[in-house]
């Protein structure tokens, strides 16, 4: 049977953040050395001694096991077309990958600016349409889960009365407004997806889908 973890190293070329900065065994390149007696052969680097004619030993970086924080957004706009239940449903496979490394993994709740910082990796489920300063609000280590409805992602472009459920605001909308909507939506994913992929993962979900065969495919779980 096939196991999966929650991937947290960064996915664009920033500095990894499950792997300690340490020499170790069984990560991720850190240094070469001169070979000294003892030394495992299985870590001799052929390719140094075929360039230099001397003997080197590859030095890893030690893994470190990693700590999480799970939070469910439940704001107001979460409570609609089933993204809040759907959200249930992803928070609960995440924790339990989760504990598999972290047996103090806990799934909190509330609004996105509400979390509770601290160390380790913050694991978040959001529509993320609230207007929040997210750079600011998005810690350094972050697994950032996005979930909008179906029709969120691609409104019928058809008149329609809107109405906000953060502020109670109603607006009339036409098919010209459904473009600028489409627009700013395509926009506001693409920093998003870019901020928490400088600081860790992302994935979108669409409510309904299979969560895992799309964390999956997002590469925000990874098989062990």
């Amino acid at each position: 049977m096939t196991r999966y973890r929650i991937a947290t190293k960064p996915y664009l070329p920033y500095p990894g953040e499950r792997l300690a900065r340490r020499k170790g065994l069984g990560g991720e390149f850190y240094e070469l050395r001169p070979y000294a007696p003892g030394d495992e052969v299985r870590k001799v680097h052929w390719r140094a001694y075929a360039k230099t004619g001397r003997l080197y030993t590859r030095l890893e970086t030690a893994p470190e096991r990693v700590r999480f924080r799970i939070h469910l957004d439940e704001s107001e706009s979460m409570r609609l077309f089933g993204k809040l239940a759907y959200g249930e449903e992803v928070a609960r496979l995440l924790l339990k990958l989760a504990r598999q490394e972290d047996a103090f993994a806990r799934l909190e709740r509330g609004r996105p600016e509400a979390f509770r910082r601290g160390p380790g990796v913050l694991v978040l489920i959001t529509d993320g349409l609230d207007p929040l300063p997210w750079p600011k609000i998005l810690p350094r280590r972050v697994v950032l889960v996005q979930v909008l409805a179906p029709g969120e992602v691609s409104p019928p472009l058809e008149e329609a009365l809107l109405r906000d459920v953060e502020t109670g605001e109603t607006l009339p909308v036409g098919p010209e407004e459904a473009w600028a909507y489409r627009e700013a939506l395509e926009a506001h994913l693409k920093a998003l997806r870019l901020l928490a992929l400088l600081r860790g993962r992302y994935a979108l979900l669409k409510v309904g889908e299979p969560p895992l065969p799309a964390l999956l495919r997002q590469g925000v779980v990874e098989p062990l």
